[in-house]
Parts: structure tokens; C-alpha cells; sequence
């Protein structure tokens, strides 16, 4: 069983033109199409099309028309209920594959729906084997909620607790790999441009086109101890960074319909390899053929196992040194000197408070994707 968590979930609609989008201009659309979306929510889907045993945890009327598109699509989830309409966002992909997405910011969660949501993961949790905490922070939680979510979890649980995958940015990510930290995920799916703002640094255009030079960056996290770092790089496929070694893996060329969701199946894909037992190098193989096989499908359609192409990926060996987690990684005190200082912390123990008051104010905070 693998949870996910969407503290943001969507209705996400998709509208697909025949035509270069102009702007200012009256279009005719060629086809819509209307998902449940969110991260998380995301993830779940593909699990679901994927065979694998999921529930999607999201805050939420059970009439919101995001849950009624899970009860039609046979994806099983636990709903809080929040007393508020969820966010609509818009999709607009244009033929040649460029999408433009635009994304509200979601209504506010209270502390009382996210403590209903850590004792749903808790009274689930110690019978599943991951926990996935994906999407943007909704306005209400202080920038530390994912860090101290998985404190509470792992507080409560235990050993019995599942390994925890993170899918977020900006200063959610941030705080969430922060050195010392009790509890660090076992894998995270950054792009390249997350993956710098994570280290407190401004050349993701470097990550997301040299996968070396991204593996390198991702050791740096590995070394504080974050299990597993998957760098997705669009058209350059993605790199998975271990202990044990680096990977590099592209796929052939596909026709790109809608890259919305390309990340949360590549994750998916992640997900779905690890459950099988698979080594790190194949299931970097699982997650590329998933994330193209999303981008060939039109808008937020999550592919079923069937539809991937494994064979099609070429994994590389990228040679890196092992990294011992918890060790001194080259480079890694200059950036910690460089790394902007978090603006609000919560002690993320398994006591910790879930302080939903947001302290963000004036604070580098990247834009989330969804």
C-alpha cells in the first residue's frame, strides 16, 4: 500500500488547440478535458493505473468535483473535509507539445484538517510501505509542513513507519532537507531548477542540462542523509543519485502531447520498480519510461505499465564515488556559507507542533508547479 498526501489538490482542465496559442486573440479550442489533479492525487492515479494497492489522503468536501473524478476513475482515497471549493487550474497545450499551465493558489487549511490528515497517515501508515508527500503548500502551514508531518509520522510509527517520498519546492523543499533534521525523505523528485533552489543555488539551467554536473549536486543532499535523489530534466531524461552510485537515463524520442504530470509518473514509475524489488538503476529505468510515456498522452492522462516502454530508456553508469549518508560531501560547507538561511523554523521531533501560521514574509520562495 502506498499513501499519498496532496495538502493542494485541483480540478485540473486541459485545453488542447490546434493552433500556436496567440495572445489577446479569440482561439477555438480542438478538445478539453477535465482530471482530478494535485500531485499526490496524481500519483495515486498512476499507481492505480498501474495496478499497485493506493489511497489518496487530500483535504476536501466529499461533493467537490476532485472526488467525484476519483470515485469515476476507481481511485480509492480518504477525504477531510475542508468546508471550501478546491482550486481550479488551466492547462493550455499547444500543438508542437508547449504547455502552459496556470495554477491557483488553493483555499486555506486550518490546523485542525492537517492534524486530521497526520491521524488518517498515522492509522494507515504502519501497514503501508510509503508514505508520498507531494505538491505545493496551500496558504495556511508554515513552510516546515512536510518536515514536521514526517516527524509526527515517524514519532507515531516508528520502525513501523513508511519510507517517505517528497515532491515539492520552494522553501517546503528546503526546510524539509535541512541538515539535522530527525527524519529525511527516502527519495525526493526534484527537477533540475528544484534541486538548486534545495541547495541554495541559482544554476538549475546547468542541472537540467548536464546530468553529470546535477548527479554531482544531488550527492551533496544523499550525504545529509537523504536516501535517493531523482532529478527529473525533461528532455534530457533524469539521473538518480544513491549511496551506492549515480545514473543517468534517457528515452527514445516521443511525441510530446502534455508535459503536465510527466514528474509525478516518472515518481510513479520510481514507486512501482522499488515496490518490485528492482535495483536503483532499473527503477530509474521505470521512472523514465513512465514520465515519457505521460508526456505522449494528452493532458493530465496517467499511463498504465502497459503503456511504458522500458526497453526504450538507456541507462548509463555515471561513475560518481559512492557517498556515505551523514558524511562531509566536497563542496558542501561553501554552500551550506551560501544557502539562504530558512525563515521560519518548527522543531520538526516527533512532539513538534504543526504551526500553520505562514512566516514567510519577504522570504526567497520559489513558484510551486501545482
Amino acid at each position: 500500500m502506498i499513501i499519498t498526501v496532496t495538502l493542494n489538490p485541483s480540478v485540473d482542465r486541459t485545453v488542447d488547440l490546434s493552433q500556436p496559442l496567440r495572445r489577446g486573440e479569440v482561439q477555438r479550442a480542438s478538445g478539453t478535458r477535465q482530471d482530478p489533479g494535485g500531485k499526490g492525487v496524481n500519483i495515486s492515479r498512476a499507481l492505480t493505473a498501474s495496478g499497485e494497492q493506493t489511497v489518496a489522503l487530500a483535504p476536501g468536501d466529499a461533493a467537490d468535483p476532485l472526488f467525484t473524478g476519483l470515485d469515476a476513475a476507481g481511485v480509492r482515497y480518504e477525504n477531510v473535509p475542508l468546508g471550501a471549493p478546491l482550486r481550479s487550474n488551466i492547462t493550455i497545450t499547444e500543438p508542437d507539445g508547449t504547455t502552459t499551465k496556470i495554477n491557483e493558489p488553493g483555499p486555506p487549511v486550518d490546523q485542525d484538517t492537517v492534524e486530521r490528515i497526520v491521524e488518517r497517515i498515522v492509522a494507515r501508515g504502519a501497514g503501508a510501505s510509503w508514505l508520498v508527500c507531494a505538491g505545493s503548500v496551500p496558504p495556511g502551514p508554515a513552510p516546515d509542513i512536510y518536515a514536521v508531518l514526517a516527524a509526527r509520522v515517524k514519532g507515531a510509527l516508528g520502525a513501523a513507519a513508511p519510507l517517505l517520498a517528497l515532491d515539492t519546492s520552494g522553501q517546503p523543499l528546503y526546510e524539509a532537507l535541512t541538515p539535522g533534521l530527525p527524519v529525511l525523505p527516502d527519495v525526493i523528485k526534484p527537477n533540475g531548477f528544484e534541486l538548486a533552489e534545495s541547495l541554495g543555488r541559482t544554476d538549475g539551467a546547468l542541472f537540467e542540462s548536464d546530468p553529470r554536473a546535477a548527479a554531482e549536486a544531488a550527492q551533496e543532499l544523499v550525504a545529509r542523509g537523504v536516501g535517493a535523489v531523482l532529478c527529473t530534466l525533461g528532455g534530457n531524461g533524469a539521473v538518480l543519485v544513491t549511496p551506492e552510485g549515480a545514473w543517468h537515463a534517457v528515452h527514445e524520442p516521443v511525441t510530446v502531447r502534455s508535459t503536465v504530470g510527466a514528474g509525478d509518473s516518472a515518481l510513479t514509475g520510481y514507486l512501482v520498480a522499488a515496490q518490485r524489488g528492482d535495483a536503483p538503476s532499473e527503477c530509474l529505468r521505470q521512472a523514465v519510461a513512465h514520465g515519457s510515456a505521460a508526456a505522449s498522452l494528452p493532458g493530465t492522462q496517467m499511463p498504465t505499465v502497459a503503456q511504458t516502454r522500458p526497453d526504450a530508456v538507456r541507462v548509463t553508469d555515471l561513475g560518481l564515488p559512492p557517498v556515505g549518508r551523514g558524511t562531509a560531501h566536497p563542496g558542501a560547507a561553501d554552500d551550506a556559507a551560501a544557502s539562504p538561511s530558512p525563515t521560519h523554523q518548527t522543531p520538526a521531533g516527533p512532539d513538534a507542533v504543526l504551526d500553520l501560521s505562514d512566516g514567510t514574509s519577504g522570504a526567497r520562495r520559489a513558484e510551486p508547479r501545482s
